[in-house]
């Protein structure tokens, strides 16, 4: 469950820090991707090479790096999780996030977080059950942030009781159980969705290919917003400098048009639809040059043969209880063409973008779109941000899903 999970590791000074080293391990060795973040003092507990070692990553405890100014962002820290978890949480942690401090960078990372936030107190009984720390754990709550309860046994103080943190088998239980919870009422959960993403390139000689300009962000968008809606999204994806942003999404890099059909053949049975985003090309070199063409060559003239239509085959294999998305870019008599693809390839929609519009196509971090349904209804947008056009596009498959 948690295989892709991207997970920040917030420790605090306490002397549970111990126990965030086996944390660490457990939740890597569950597939998660975790980045430390300490506080100044947590160092005294628990050395940050240790826990760099463990993550496998750098651990993060300055704003800023004195010697040369350069600071820490916490706002993509905090945008990059899936997950905060904060183990151990101090008195004085949990005081300075329930009123809004930010003097370190573990506060300045919970302040800016968009995921969700898990709070694992740690401290000695009499501090736990104070009325003021009772009341900081009680705000937090009402933030939304998620309380593991402290266990009960001995504390660093001699006394026994509640305070302890709980142990870190336990909190990965609960870490485990709060993401099928979540993935349970999510509108795509448990469905399974092809996406096509990125350009190809058709070799003409080991060093050369033709190509097109696509960067493969709207296919990746969309891989993205579907994965975000619960889908086990499979996202085929050709040469691209990027990748998604979303975790759990399974990648499968090819370069040309012929092995993104392969893979979309090979894959498509065990799908309940697909989005085909890429920009496939609809010509290769008939006959790719073994060794490199000299530019001494007086002229030179490739002979090239038709791609195979990936999303007409696709059409082809669709079962009743699939269903199929095509995307249309057109530079002339756009609608026209866009509808004749649903006819001729069975598709259920098909997304429409024009290169006549200024910000869309390839290369922008925008898009104009229309989606057309197989009866003809259009739903046009405005331009907007890829990561928004993805969510009208998603929007749509989820009402598509409600039909099979």
């Amino acid at each position: 469950m948690l295989k892709g999970k991207k997970i920040i590791l917030g420790i605090s000074g306490s002397i549970a820090a111990y126990k965030a080293a086996f944390l660490t391990r457990l939740l890597v060795k569950e597939g998660a991707e975790v980045k430390v973040v300490m506080t100044p003092v947590a160092k005294e507990f628990i050395t940050p090479l240790t826990l760099s070692t463990l993550s496998n990553k750098p651990v993060s405890i300055d704003l800023f790096v004195e010697k040369t100014g350069e600071w820490t962002n916490h706002v993509d820290l905090g945008l990059w999780a899936d997950l905060l978890l904060i183990a151990p949480a101090t008195a004085n942690t949990i005081a300075k996030m329930a009123t809004g401090q930010a003097d370190n960078l573990l506060l300045t990372v919970f302040l800016s977080a968009k995921c969700p936030v898990m709070i694992a107190p740690a401290m000695d009984m009499d501090m736990f059950l104070h009325s003021s720390t009772q009341r900081n754990l009680k705000t937090l709550e009402d933030f939304g942030c998620r309380i593991i309860n402290t266990g009960t046994g001995e504390l660093a103080s001699g006394l026994i009781g509640k305070g302890r943190m709980e142990e870190p088998e336990k909190i990965v239980d609960q870490i485990e159980s709060f993401f099928k919870e979540k993935q349970k009422y999510l509108p795509l959960s448990g469905k399974k969705i092809l996406v096509t993403a990125g350009p190809t390139y058709e070799i003409i000689d080991p060093v050369r290919f033709i190509g097109n300009f696509s960067t493969g962000k709207m296919g990746m968008a969309v891989a993205d917003a579907l994965a975000t809606k619960g889908a086990e999204v499979h996202l085929i994806l050709g040469p691209v400098q990027v990748l998604p942003q979303t975790s759990g999404i399974k990648i499968y890099n090819v370069v040309s048009a012929a092995e993104m059909f392969e893979t979309c053949v090979k894959l498509f049975r065990e799908m309940d639809g697909a989005v085909m985003a890429a920009a496939v090309s609809d010509f290769t070199p008939a006959e790719p040059a073994a060794k490199k063409t000299k530019r001494e060559k007086a002229d030179l003239t490739i002979k090239f043969k038709p791609t195979k239509d990936i999303a007409a085959e696709l059409g082809k294999m669709k079962s009743s209880d699939q269903w199929l998305m095509g995307f249309a870019l057109e530079t002339d008599n756009e609608m026209k063409n866009a509808v004749q693809k649903i006819k001729s390839k069975n598709l259920d929609l098909i997304v429409l973008n024009s290169l006549n519009d200024p910000g869309a196509g390839f290369g922008y971090d925008t898009n104009k779109i229309s989606i057309i349904d197989k009866l003809g209804k259009t739903d046009s947008f405005e331009l907007k941000p890829k990561s928004e056009v993805a969510e009208d596009i998603v929007n749509k498959i989820i009402e598509l899903n409600q039909v099979f």
